[in-house]
């Protein structure tokens, strides 16, 4: 194993046991909101990703998730929302990481993915070259583009 690799194999354990964004949702007033639950019936793995996004603007203001199962599925919900906190992502911006790391996960391990959209998720390109894991680390990102969806359907 790599040095590389091994420092992703440790971010996705301290994510997976120190998860960020983990915990109640509580959406601002005045913000739209949406909440998606998502469940993997291969594994059991199983959660629901809330987020808030101010109206005028489209920046997602919060995130929240709740969920059990594997270190994969739970880290990659981890970094997804430490992702959009620090980076203050837009709904367009969010999109965009959401389909550069569905391309990524669904590589099989070809292809350089954009470490300046991804960070962190970059970690989790390993993951791709094992097909029965894809759906774990797409989990929260499947839930977040749903959420999208729903807010996008409130907005005027």
């Amino acid at each position: 194993m790599s040095a590389l690799d091994s420092l992703y194999q440790e971010l996705i354990l301290d994510h997976s046991k120190r998860p960020i964004g983990k915990g109640e949702f509580v959406a601002p007033e005045g913000a739209l909101s949406a909440s998606h639950h998502e469940f993997n019936p291969s594994c059991g793995d199983e959660l629901t990703l809330s987020i808030a996004v101010d109206p005028e603007s489209g920046r997602i203001e919060q995130l929240a998730w709740d969920g059990q199962g594997c270190s994969i599925s739970m880290a990659s919900a981890s970094v997804l929302s430490q992702l959009v906190r620090d980076e203050r992502l837009t709904m367009d911006e969010a999109r965009l990481r959401i389909d550069a790391f569905r391309e990524m996960i669904q590589s099989r391990g070809e292809g350089e993915p954009d470490e300046d959209l991804l960070g962190d998720a970059i970690a989790f390109q390993g993951v791709s070259k094992f097909v029965m894991r894809v759906k774990c680390a797409m989990l929260g990102w499947v839930a977040l583009e749903a959420d999208l969806h729903q807010v996008e359907a409130q907005r005027p």
